[in-house]
C-alpha cells in the first residue's frame, strides 16, 4: 500500500548512468535492532535500487543506545544488503529525504494500530514534500515485535535471543549489566 497525494505524478527515481534509480528510506529509532527491522530492511531492498536506513537521533530523548552504536549496529547488520546504508538524521525525515532526492519512505507495518499512527505520518510527510509512504505489512513471525518490548523482557530477565541478532544480543546484555551494576552500587 502506499499513502501519498492523490492525483499527483511522484518520481521516486533519479538517473545513474542514463538508469532511472529507484531510492527508499527506513526511518527509524533502533534502539536496538531488531530480526523485525532487519526483515523489512531486507524486504525494502528487494524493491528498491537504493536503500537508506535512517537512525533517527533525538538528543531529548533517553535511549539505551547512543546513535553512533545504532548506527554501527545497522551498518553490520545491513553488510549483506549491496544495495543498503545506514546514516543518521535529527529534525524531520522530510528535509532528511529531499536532501537525498530520495522520494519514497518504507514502514513497516505490526497491526491495525501502526497504521493509524503511520497514515496520519504519511499524509503530512506527503504534504511536506512529495514523499511516498510504502507499508510493508510484517512478516507473521515479527508481527509482536518492538524494540521497547525486547528492553522489557530483557530487563527482566527474560530470553530476547531469538529476537535480535547474536552481536545486538550481546550488546543489550552487557548494556542492561552495567545499568543493573550501577543502579545496585
Amino acid at each position: 500500500m502506499v499513502a501519498g497525494r492523490r492525483g499527483t505524478a511522484t518520481s521516486n527515481t533519479h538517473e545513474r548512468n542514463g538508469r532511472s534509480v529507484r531510492r527508499a528510506v527506513c526511518p527509524g529509532s533502533f534502539d536496538p535492532v531488531t530480526n523485525g527491522h532487519i526483515d523489512i530492511v531486507s524486504r525494502a531492498s528487494f524493491l528498491f535500487d537504493e536503500v537508506v536506513v535512517a537512525v533517527g537521533v533525538n538528543k531529548s530523548k533517553s535511549r539505551l543506545f547512543s546513535a553512533e552504536e545504532r548506527i554501527d549496529m545497522l551498518r553490520r547488520v545491513c553488510a549483506d544488503f549491496p544495495n543498503v546504508t545506514v546514516d543518521g538524521f535529527s529534525g524531520l525525515l522530510t528535509t532528511f529525504c529531499q536532501e537525498r532526492d530520495i522520494h519514497a519512505i518504507v514502514k513497516g507495518l505490526r497491526a491495525v494500530s501502526d497504521f493509524d499512527y503511520e497514515l496520519q505520518m504519511a499524509q503530512m510527510n506527503s504534504s511536506l514534500a512529495e514523499i511516498e509512504t510504502v507499508f510493508v505489512p510484517t512478516s507473521p513471525e515479527y508481527s509482536f515485535l518492538a524494540s521497547s518490548l525486547v528492553k522489557e523482557v530483557a530487563t527482566f530477565g527474560g530470553d530476547v535471543s531469538g529476537l535480535v541478532p547474536g552481536f545486538v544480543h550481546e550488546l543489550l546484555e552487557d548494556r542492561l549489566a552495567v545499568r543493573r551494576s550501577e543502579e545496585g552500587s
